[in-house]
């Protein structure tokens, strides 16, 4: 998606050194195994894994540090908010009822831990035909929204189902880099707006 691959060099001190695309430094799992090989770790070794990508990466001077974790309540989700101060979690997800049941799990979860949950991002939100542009909410209407009020979160906003995203994703160009004015680019940086907006002020 960030048309990003290959093996993170070495620091001198022996730290890894991200790798870069749109002024994003981004690290992953990906890149330090082969391209077609699975990751299948449990326990301890998505602890070490973790705990590699976090500490043992030079960062540099970032200004914020986001976690794509997988969906679930598992290894992952409770390293992290266990090993580091999380500052706050995004829950995403589409709005069919069995996602929902993830979703609100992963809401427990974070506020089981202790770690803020900035609110919810509604994905697939909505279909519009490209060639009549009828509107179609496959997976459903207003889920996310109905769970947020049921949990007394904020929505932060609506990603619809949209090929060009797809596509765009796919060419490692994402959508607010390669059509900044679109519709979708904008759905993509009112979120971020609104995530910024939760966050505390960084320290000057």
């Amino acid at each position: 998606m960030m048309n990003l691959k290959g093996n993170p060099e070495l620091s001198p001190k022996n730290l890894m050194r991200p790798l870069k695309n749109y002024g994003i430094t981004c690290m992953s799992m990906g890149f330090l195994v082969e391209e077609t090989a699975p990751v299948v770790w449990r326990g301890l070794m998505v602890m070490s894994a973790i705990e590699k990508l976090l500490r043992q990466v030079d960062w540099g001077q970032l200004d914020y540090l986001v976690i794509d974790m997988p969906p679930g309540t598992g290894d992952v989700q409770l390293s992290v908010s266990q090993n580091i101060p999380v500052t706050g979690a995004v829950i995403v997800s589409t709005p069919q009822d069995i996602a929902l049941l993830d979703a609100r799990k992963g809401v427990e979860m974070f506020r089981k831990v202790h770690v803020p949950v900035l609110g919810l991002v509604q994905n697939m939100s909505v279909f519009q035909c490209p060639k009549c542009k009828h509107e179609t909410h496959i997976f459903g209407a207003d889920g996310v929204r109905d769970l947020a009020k049921t949990l007394g979160l904020d929505v932060l906003g609506d990603v619809p189902l949209n090929v060009n995203i797809r596509e765009t994703c796919d060419a490692g160009q994402p959508i607010v880099i390669s059509q900044p004015q679109s519709d979708m680019a904008k759905a993509y940086l009112r979120i971020a707006t609104e995530i910024v907006k939760r966050l505390p002020t960084p320290p000057a």
